[in-house]
């Protein structure tokens, strides 16, 4: 089963482009501290476009937040990324000819429906600045240079 990272890179774009304002903000760029390719983050960077978090001019390498630090919130950018896919899924290959494969399914929903709702609402606190101050504190706890 393969996990989507496309909110940890949105939101280390996010934070590369809140940090870095004057240095290289290419796609290039970008992906070397994200270690991914360029047309991926531009796939990421234009979902965030699209959903007013980010701003960029084509041609121009200066993508900039398109809202304060502190009125974009975790939520806000998963909704960007993933849409309305929930965060647990549900396995729908189960065996149709055995009762529980058949109704474990239905059982579970209501629980997975509860928990998505839980964790949106969870989201929907934490904001751009909260995830850029804690990574303040644990970089200077470390004693590293960001660049």
């Amino acid at each position: 089963m393969k996990y989507s990272t496309k909110l940890s890179d949105a939101i280390h774009i996010m934070v590369y482009i809140a940090l870095k304002k004057d240095s290289d903000l290419s796609s290039t760029a970008i992906a070397e501290s994200v270690k991914t390719n360029p047309a991926f983050v531009r796939q990421i960077m234009a979902k965030l476009k699209q959903a007013g978090l980010i701003k960029t001019v084509v041609g121009h390498a200066k993508p900039i937040l398109a809202k304060p630090e502190d009125k974009i919130t975790l939520l806000d950018v998963y909704k960007a990324v993933e849409g309305n896919k929930p965060l647990l899924h549900l396995d729908t290959h189960t065996n149709p000819d055995c009762g529980v494969g058949v109704n474990i399914q239905n059982a579970l929903q209501d629980y997975y429906d509860e928990i998505q709702s839980k964790i949106e609402m969870e989201m929907s606190e934490i904001t751009l600045k909260d995830i850029i101050n804690s990574f303040h504190s644990k970089v200077d706890k470390e004693g590293q240079n960001i660049g």
